[in-house]
């Protein structure tokens, strides 16, 4: 070969190196892009959400508070209670909805640490029953909790949040009154917890997207920031298990998670006292 031949394919190669890295930075450019508008999306969700699910509760608690105070105002001892009783109540979806913008923080900055133990499941069953207490109202408690469940390595805490979520989720979006069911079975690998409802299901193909950040499948007055089931799928998902949702075939939809049989250090975790269903 002789030496205008080489110089013009090292021209050539020269070209298609620079038009390679030309795709590479466009590329990248696009790819940045995208996460830039990924980013606001999310950003604006979270504003959108956050700051409505701030303003309902606390107009609420401010009407009343300013009712009880004014000093003009006429009304009964049962009057009083009702608006205290309203004020404690949104204070309460306050508290659920910090804590589940402090959890999702935590989750995905990586600062999310377990503390395992080894716990029985109808303890951290019958603390989050216990922590839901008047939300819960007159409706029907099913559990199936075997007696000879084996202890499982958990973080207590994480796990009793897990089910609170899920049982809120489930008073949000079914009548008021109808029944729920929780059942926990075990295998030689895993634990398998289920939550239950009879409510109006999932939309068909939307049982995964119900797990999204801010995912809501029917949005309105009272129905969340859409955390609580992003928060579950990153507190099992941390612990080495998994979760999912079903539509039953009577009615109904069913959230289920697992939680590994594995090792845990002998000493014991603190002791929740369980609610009778």
């Amino acid at each position: 070969m002789d030496e205008p031949e080489r110089l013009h394919q090292l021209e050539t190669f020269a070209a298609q190196t620079a038009l390679a890295l030309e795709r590479a930075r466009l590329a990248s450019e696009a790819q940045d892009a995208e996460l830039r508008i990924e980013t606001e999306r999310l950003r604006n969700s979270l504003l959108s959400s956050v700051s409505h699910d701030l303003r309902t509760p606390l107009a609420t608690i401010t009407g009343a508070v300013s009712t009880i105070l004014d000093d003009s105002a006429r009304f009964d001892e049962r009057t009083r209670r009702e608006l205290l009783e309203s004020v404690h109540e949104e204070a309460e979806r306050l508290n659920r909805l910090v804590e589940n913008l402090l959890e999702m923080t935590r989750l995905e900055s990586g600062a999310l640490q377990l503390r395992k133990q080894l716990h029985p499941p109808e303890e951290i069953i019958g603390a989050a029953l216990s922590r839901l207490g008047k939300r819960l109202g007159a409706r029907r408690i099913t559990t199936r909790v075997p007696p000879d469940l084996p202890l499982v390595a958990m973080d207590d805490v994480l796990i009793e949040q897990v089910l609170v979520n899920l049982l809120d989720n489930a008073i949000k979006y079914t009548p008021a009154g109808s029944p729920l069911e929780i059942n926990a079975t075990a295998t030689e690998q895993n634990l398998t917890v289920e939550v239950a409802d009879r409510g109006p299901g999932l939309p068909a193909g939307r049982e995964d997207k119900v797990f999204e950040k801010f995912y809501q499948t029917d949005p309105g007055e009272g129905r969340g920031a859409g955390l609580g089931l992003a928060i579950c799928q990153g507190i099992v998902r941390a612990h080495g298990g998994r979760i999912w949702a079903q539509n039953l075939p009577g009615g109904g939809v069913a959230f289920l998670f697992t939680l590994p049989l594995g090792e845990a250090p002998s000493k014991p975790g603190r002791c929740l006292t369980p609610s009778s269903s």
